[in-house]
């Protein structure tokens, strides 16, 4: 017998009310507060469907699902499941030289032992260095049961593929096209690809290929190209560098079998100025293109030197979306204005000390499908600023322009340039402080 705050307690007894004052304690502590169990004190994971497993897996990186697999028996069920493998990034890099966390080699060869004829959406996904790209194409080269729907190789950083000999990287390429038969697209940019693998591609892919996005590629010719587009009549996207765009490109992307493209993406670009002779497509060529597409979004990015811009824009051209990373002068913009009537969106990352005022209220004048615009290292005064966006009007969706772009002027200060513009768009609207696009 016990003395506990003036209560006689015999021990193996409880105080009256105490057995009832533990039974709510433990509802309390595993209810909720109607009285209900709390689902995830009863549920028993491992009777969870297939279906609600597999969907979990589907967010899980690879280390991580490989440990969610050991659970139980039914988790290691849904781990080998096909529909989890049909989308795959493998990610690959050196420890020394990369953040990227490395795909693990016993999972890499794991997958290709159990899944690899699961893999339908595969991309690689490495670092700059060139051991890491060759493990990318070892891979590659081991898929011969695939029956790949989409390929993508990026790299984080340069030179990463473009180290890979071209024997390596087109052996590993052909196992692929080979025997994929059904590939839709293709995403290999600034890798050593070249003309003899397009042509493999054709030969095995061209009724089902339908994007081709391979900029940067300096092995592919015209020619290459050219082949591509002669025989696989469904292709919907292209992406690729100017040297190899031509008339003859253009015309065989218009002829009658061949289906409507929907985007074209141009990247123009010099590394060093005043080495590269950029050459003219003709009006009729783009107009072929525009006839067959009246559709197609034609998105060009410039990254050249005012002097190297001669070829461009000196007749209409039917491109819907400009892109320039470098200083771009007030005639070429002038030119713009003047020869690109179907522009939807225009980014000028930097122009120089001159204001543009005259251009952009050409541009808002002759380019009536105008709905974005984005300015930065460039200077426009606050009334020429207001009188461009009150031409263009509310069909401005959107309109980055950063604050020192504006030069204040008698009729407008920055605090009344703001209201003014907010007006014109119909909903508010600020210069931006850091660049957006």
């Amino acid at each position: 017998m016990m003395k506990r705050a003036g209560q006689k307690v015999v021990a193996g007894t409880e105080a009256p009310g105490t057995s009832q004052t533990r039974k709510k304690q433990k509802t309390s502590l595993h209810g909720s507060g109607f009285g209900e169990s709390d689902p995830c004190t009863s549920m028993d994971w491992g009777s969870l469907p297939h279906h609600v497993i597999l969907r979990v897996f589907q967010f899980l990186t690879l280390v991580d699902r490989a440990r969610a697999s050991s659970v139980c028996r039914r988790w290691n069920e849904v781990f080998h499941i096909p529909d989890l493998w049909r989308r795959f990034e493998f990610e690959l890099s050196q420890p020394a030289t990369s953040y990227l966390k490395s795909t693990h080699p016993d999972l890499i060869q794991q997958i290709i032992k159990r899944h690899a004829d699961h893999l339908q959406y595969v991309s690689f996904k490495v670092d700059s260095s060139t051991e890491s790209a060759e493990a990318a194409c070892d891979i590659l080269s081991q898929l011969v049961n695939c029956s790949i729907k989409t390929l993508g190789l990026i790299s984080t950083a340069k030179p990463s593929f473009m180290n890979v000999s071209k024997a390596h990287f087109a052996s590993a390429l052909t196992v692929v096209f080979v025997n994929s038969k059904s590939l839709s697209s293709i995403k290999i940019d600034d890798t050593p690809l070249d003309d003899p693998s397009l042509k493999v591609l054709v030969a095995n892919n061209s009724d089902t290929l339908k994007l081709l996005k391979m900029s940067s590629c300096p092995h592919v010719s015209p020619a290459g190209i050219l082949c591509v587009a002669d025989q696989c009549h469904g292709l919907k996207e292209l992406a690729l560098n100017y040297y190899i765009l031509s008339d003859e490109l253009l015309l065989a992307l218009s002829s009658e079998k061949h289906v409507d493209l929907e985007h074209l993406r141009i990247d123009v670009v010099s590394e060093n100025p005043g080495q590269v002779q950029f050459h003219t497509i003709k009006k009729q060529s783009w107009d072929a293109l525009v006839r067959h597409s009246p559709k197609v979004n034609i998105v060009m990015y410039f990254f050249l030197y005012e002097d190297e811009f001669d070829a461009f824009f000196r007749e209409e051209t039917p491109v819907t979306h400009l892109y320039f990373g470098r200083a771009v002068s007030k005639a070429m913009l002038g030119r713009i204005g003047m020869n690109c009537p179907r522009l939807i969106e225009l980014v000028v990352c930097a122009n120089g000390l001159q204001p543009l005022d005259d251009e952009l209220i050409q541009i808002a004048e002759r380019c009536k499908n105008l709905t974005a615009m984005g300015l930065g290292e460039c200077e426009v005064t606050c009334r020429g600023f207001i009188e461009f966006v009150k031409m263009c009007g509310g069909r401005l969706t959107q309109l980055s322009i950063m604050e020192e772009v504006l030069i204040p002027d008698s009729d407008y200060s920055l605090d009344r340039l703001h209201l003014e513009v907010s007006k014109h768009l119909g909903r508010m609207w600020f210069p931006d402080m850091m660049p957006t696009w």
